[in-house]
């Protein structure tokens, strides 16, 4: 028969069956060897069931005195990646029930829950909108929900925050890229102390932004970082480029700002117009050369070469957990012991639980040290994602609830999420509204231990400065608390509230240039180069301070704030500040020198000789140096 022919019909001489088995076997066994070998030095996670979401609060540790409960748990609430808090201390809370599809349609939404009795678990809830098409972040105020929806920017309508929208979602901003992977996004938002809603970005996901309808070459590129957007002027603009995938903002009580980092180091002090590790190749930071590291003096993680290696290693475990973190929090609440306030917090995924750095300064910044983690979850499918404190000092923490994220087994869970509160002891429940408070009560406010109920007032007196212009019940006293309290913090709450409303004048705003404290001066400058016009007396007083202030905290805000101003209008300030040989050590200065210098030296050989005659700090000198050699039509990045 054919079959035992081969093509020119000879015969073919088959071997013996049992050869025949041996050859068909000995390779499947080979591989079947170094499966098992494979599977001994690497094994593969075993998927554990979760809790209960009851069991998961009551098995967390939590240091002594401190409590978990449960507000809220599956079925109520699925897929969680962000909530905020409202002026009546209600949880908004934006439910990804497409992730990880960036195309599954129009199905995730946002949920409102509210403890009504103040047991500690919500027991209303209402949706709110449900037809989002890949949610992020969530902020609620000026009369509806902001609302991070790639590729779009949305503003939801509800004056009345009755919880059913006023009209559909409005299209802010598009462009927000979705053209790589599943989660490195644009995300979390919050409202900083100046008034603008401040948001973080991944890089993987780059966007092209502008409003609906702008052509492409009109739109701004955005590789990553921190940027914000004006609430009343409908203003977008970058902050900071740099690091990977950071994930949620929070400011200090003298109005500084962190990120963490979702992906290697996992913290870093936010400066206007900084760009940050690692480079990634950003077009945009192409002539950076170099880019401010990491703040915190450790890691939460073992292996630096293989980062996935020392997931669930003890080693890692004593570390901190892993390389994975989410949620910053800056706890200036009152319900917490004092110890923990200023201090950072984060989630960190990989080790469910929730790390805890100490914040000091260290010149112009801040090192972060790596403190006893403040609460660890027994559960194997906790995945902590939003950290936040609410109206009584309570800290709530939204879990993801899953059996894999973030470079290890993925296995989406669709049904599952949960959201826990954490208290020292059994702080009173607060009820109110503050949207409800007249202006001398929201005025109060800003002398609350609470930094929560002094952010909602402020807002809502911007708010209220929006709708009538001119307003100036309540200015009188906090220019009273500007110019003659004591504290620093509250003397910068009522510097932020006075800018926000727009009741600050520009002289008396100049006048702090010449205030006893740095943190004075140094907000000063920024707030007067908001608009990036500062007049030519305002120039003259930064040249004066480049030259004399002894603050490097100062220097720093004069470094971001030339930043914003054109090129000829930086000369003489950058000659001042160049001559601080003293600022050649520090972790921020020379870069941030460097950042407002380079459009300078790009732009007129001549004056870049001068700036580099007058330089004596050598990193700056280099970088001067080099992009001389570069020229002004650098065709390859760098």
């Amino acid at each position: 028969p054919r079959q035992n022919q081969n093509s020119e019909g000879a015969p073919i001489h088959h071997p013996p069956f049992g050869i025949q088995v041996v050859r068909f076997a000995l390779p499947l066994l080979l591989l079947l060897a170094l499966n098992l070998w494979g599977a001994k030095k690497n094994p593969q996670p075993i998927i554990e069931k979760p809790f209960t979401p009851l069991e998961a609060a009551k098995t967390m540790q939590v240091p002594k005195g401190f409590n978990v409960t449960l507000f809220a748990g599956e079925p109520d609430i699925k897929q969680p990646i962000g909530f905020c808090i409202d002026d009546r201390g209600r949880l908004w809370v934006a439910e990804a029930n497409n992730y990880p599809d960036k195309k599954g349609g129009k199905k995730d939404r946002i949920i409102i829950l509210e403890d009504t009795d103040g047991d500690g678990r919500h027991d209303k809830r209402i949706v709110f909108y449900d037809k989002l098409e890949y949610v992020s972040g969530i902020e609620v105020g000026f009369g509806g929900v902001w609302v991070m929806s790639i590729p779009n920017f949305y503003f939801i309508p509800d004056k009345d925050y009755d919880g059913v929208p006023d009209g559909k979602p409005i299209v802010l901003l598009d462009g927000f890229g979705t053209h790589a992977n599943a989660h490195n996004i644009a995300n979390g938002f919050a409202w900083g102390p100046d008034g603008w809603l401040y948001g973080t970005h991944g890089i993987t996901n780059w966007s092209l932004l502008g409003k609906p309808g702008t052509p492409k070459a009109k739109r701004r590129r955005f590789e990553g970082g921190v940027w914000r957007y004006h609430p009343v002027r409908h203003v977008w603009e970058p902050f900071a480029i740099g690091t990977t995938n950071p994930w949620g903002i929070d400011w200090n009580e003298y109005g500084h700002a962190f990120v963490c980092n979702c992906v290697d180091p996992h913290l870093f002090h936010i400066i206007q117009g900084a760009h940050y590790e690692p480079a990634r190749n950003r077009p945009t930071s192409r002539f950076a050369y170099e880019r401010i590291p990491t703040i915190a003096d450790h890691l939460h993680f073992t292996n630096t070469k293989t980062i996935r290696a020392g997931i669930g290693t003890p080693e890692e475990d004593a570390a901190g957990g892993g390389h994975v973190h989410s949620g910053t929090m800056i706890y200036l609440g009152d319900n917490w012991p004092a110890k923990y306030r200023g201090q950072v917090f984060m989630n960190n995924i990989h080790g469910r639980r929730i790390n805890h750095d100490r914040l000091a300064r260290n010149g112009s910044g801040y090192i972060a040290t790596h403190a006893p983690d403040v609460m660890r979850a027994a559960d194997p499918w906790f995945v902590g994602v939003t950290l936040a404190y609410g109206p009584d000092g309570g800290v709530y923490v939204s879990d993801w609830s899953d059996t894999g994220e973030c470079h290890h087994t993925r296995n989406t869970q669709k049904h599952t999420g949960r959201i826990y509160k954490i208290t020292y002891g059994k702080p009173k429940p607060w009820k109110g509204d503050i949207g409800k408070l007249n202006t001398a009560e929201l005025v109060k406010l800003h002398g609350h231990p609470n930094d929560w109920h002094v952010r909602h007032a402020r807002r809502v007196l911007q708010e209220r400065a929006t709708l009538a212009p001119g307003q100036t019940a309540g200015q009188a006293e906090l220019i009273r608390v500007l110019t003659t309290h004591r504290d620093t913090a509250r003397r910068l709450r009522a510097l932020w509230t006075l800018h926000s409303t727009r009741e600050l004048s520009a002289k008396r705003l100049a006048g702090l240039l010449r205030d006893e404290s740095e943190h004075l001066r140094a907000w000063a400058i920024q707030l007067l180069c908001e608009n990036k016009k500062p007049s030519e007396r305002v120039r003259a007083v930064f040249e004066s301070m480049a030259r004399t202030d002894k603050s490097p905290l100062v220097r720093l805000y004069l470094a971001s704030a030339l930043q914003r101003l054109p090129v000829a209008q930086r000369v003489s300030v950058l000659k001042a500040l160049l001559a601080h040989a003293e600022d050649s050590a520090d972790q921020n200065l020379p870069l941030m020198y460097w950042y407002a210098t380079e459009p300078v030296v790009a732009a007129d050989k001549q004056t870049a000789l001068q700036l580099l005659a007058a330089c004596k700090i050598p990193k700056v000198r280099q970088f001067i140096t080099r992009r001389m050699a570069t020229g002004r039509d650098a065709g390859k990045k760098e």
